[in-house]
């Protein structure tokens, strides 16, 4: 398959060091950057397919991202090590510093991706999962993949099948791609990213968050937190947060001589009667039966 990528861009501040070293393939492109970029410096993209770009370094101090515009009014994150962005996603950069940076672009045709998923995780899935962002911080084994395709680009030797299996490994370990017994693909938060947002929960009395301000407690915006979320936990940010305040009362219910309605206050529930209402929503019982069944064992 013949492929030339399609991409709109615009950068300010950014220059090349050195040559591009690139290399197309079946359905695929892969090409190293090596760069420098001014304090103040913008970047602007936007492709009709898939690409994933790899940074050699960490770039979380002297870069920032955003989907939403480029002066990064609205929401905006430190630039991950490695980031999946699906077709017809705008990507805006900032550069908070000057600095030289190298990176690994791959782009990939959308059929090209489907053809390499679909027959592991079936077409249903398959198409999900390029229409699902991702973004992660602890690159290390693509870090190393990544390093062996810039190998080849620098000094050609092999055959293309070589890098176009090192870019489907890329894919699969980017992608967190797995067979579930609902037969959709996942991508998850890591562990790192699921340890600062429980951190960041509890400090707070009541446990509320905003879903924009989990998102930004883990370094990714809005609708790609929400969306990778929910297949991480299994619940959408809000059921999580208040599956969370349950077991928070179930705790005070149990190792407290507390009032209900002073632990309906204490966890943020505007009054008894609500909390009274959740509490059975979320554990099957009111919090009143709850605690005498706990104290009866």
């Amino acid at each position: 398959m013949d492929f030339l990528q399609s991409m709109i861009w615009r950068t300010e501040g950014i220059r090349p060091i050195a040559p591009v070293r690139w290399r197309g393939g079946d359905g695929l492109v892969s090409a190293f950057w090596e760069a420098e970029s001014q304090a103040g410096a913008r970047g602007y993209y936007l492709a009709g397919h898939p690409h994933i770009m790899v940074f050699f370094t960490d770039m979380s101090d002297q870069f920032r991202i955003s989907n939403h515009d480029g002066q990064f009014a609205r929401q905006f994150r430190p630039m991950p090590r490695a980031i999946y962005v699906p077709p017809g996603v705008p990507v805006w950069t900032g550069s908070t510093t000057t600095h030289r940076f190298s990176h690994l672009n791959l782009h990939l045709h959308k059929n090209r991706l489907l053809r390499f998923l679909s027959p592991s995780i079936g077409s249903s899935a398959a198409l999900a999962a390029i229409r699902r962002p991702v973004e992660i911080y602890d690159v290390e084994a693509i870090e190393v993949l990544a390093g062996l395709i810039v190998n080849e680009l620098s000094e050609p030797s092999k055959h293309a099948l070589y890098i176009e299996s090192l870019v489907s490994s890329i894919v699969a370990s980017l992608l967190h791609v797995h067979e579930q017994n609902d037969g959709q693909a996942a991508g998850r938060l890591t562990q790192a990213q699921m340890n600062k947002l429980l951190s960041r929960v509890d400090e707070l009395r009541d446990d509320r968050l905003t879903v924009a301000e989990m998102a930004q407690a883990v370094g990714l915006s809005e609708s790609w937190f929400s969306n990778v979320f929910k297949q991480t936990t299994g619940k959408t940010p809000l059921q999580w947060q208040l599956a969370k305040r349950i077991d928070r009362a179930k705790g005070l219910l149990a190792e407290t001589n507390m009032t209900i309605s002073a632990i309906a206050a204490q966890i943020g529930f505007s009054d008894q009667a609500h909390f009274t209402r959740v509490f059975r929503q979320v554990a099957g019982d009111t919090p009143a039966a709850w605690r005498r069944f706990h104290d009866a064992q």
